[in-house]
């Protein structure tokens, strides 16, 4: 359902699919501490006060290091998968490969246990 808000300038605009405004006034530290949770959660005062009023659990944002971590497992997962696959069209593994394996299976583990 999309209504038509008449704004007072006399534009109209389409768009907008929230007619109803709320305006509270706050002293400056409660505005500093809104503003604070709705960046540690990754998103503007608007939608951040929207989610609380509809009960959505907010967590913090992950720290940007997550995304690294994240690539880096996910490649180490690709190389033990193409080890693994190479293992099973041979019928055989060396132990060489075995111990690539393991190695990058320890690697994801620091990875995770250190970045967490």
């Amino acid at each position: 359902m999309c209504l038509t808000v008449r704004h007072k300038n006399g534009k109209d605009d389409a768009m907008r699919t929230r007619p109803r405004h709320v305006s509270v006034w706050m002293n400056e530290a409660e505005y500093r501490h809104l503003k604070m949770q709705a960046e540690l959660a990754g998103m503007g005062i608007d939608p951040f006060i929207r989610s609380l009023v509809a009960g959505i659990q907010l967590r913090p944002r992950p720290p940007g290091e997550y995304t690294r971590l994240l690539r880096e497992l996910s490649a180490i997962g690709n190389n033990i998968n193409q080890i693994a696959y190479w293992a099973n069209a041979q019928k055989s593994v060396r132990e060489a490969e075995i111990v690539d394996a393991a190695v990058l299976a320890k690697k994801a583990w620091e990875l995770v246990k250190n970045g967490l």
